[in-house]
């Protein structure tokens, strides 16, 4: 555990490795192309997300049922929930250079869901697991052994953030897992 000073003291339980330029263009390049099916490509990671860990849906009143693929791909809840996520991460990849916005957006993300939908920050990790298993089988001509690993810091930069928000804002269930 690695201790940062600051106003005070924040534990990082992860920390994340700075991302290249030549990275950061890898992944606005790659994302460029997931980004222009976003609907599909989200309804995708979000049914393998919900197949792989149907504990997941507990936090989702309107699909927490849905045990047919089939069914959640038909889901107008679901699919606007896709939109969302991948709305979020849109975000992100536009503003790989700035690390104030990146923060920004994903401070937003964690604390709404420490506080507004206490889901527990673990599934953060794995839903970008997720994600990553599906752009690189949907997208494998792009998703080449440099853009990979791009994809890996990218991952790890998502879930370093959020799971801080959750830190900030003191929620008790905090994972001390890594990646």
């Amino acid at each position: 555990m690695e201790k940062v000073q600051g106003e005070m003291e924040i534990e990082r339980w992860e920390r994340s490795e700075e991302i290249s330029d030549a990275e950061k263009k890898v992944i606005q390049e790659t994302w460029s192309r997931v980004y222009a099916n976003c609907e599909d490509v989200g309804v995708s990671i979000l049914i393998r997300f919900f197949v792989n860990f149907p504990s997941a849906k507990q936090y989702f009143s309107q699909f927490k049922h849905m045990d047919d693929p089939l069914e959640m791909e038909r889901s107008l809840q679901l699919r606007k929930h896709a939109r969302r996520v991948m709305g979020a991460i849109n975000t992100v990849v536009e503003n790989l250079n700035d690390s104030e916005k990146v923060s920004s957006v994903l401070a937003l993300v964690g604390k709404a869901h420490a506080l507004k939908h206490k889901v527990e920050p673990i599934y953060f990790k794995k839903l970008t697991g997720v994600m990553l298993e599906v752009i690189a089988e949907e997208y494998a001509n792009d998703f080449t052994p440099e853009a990979h690993g791009a994809w890996t810091k990218m991952r790890t930069l998502i879930y370093t953030h959020v799971t801080a928000a959750y830190k900030e804002v003191g929620w008790a269930q905090y994972p001390t897992a890594t990646l």
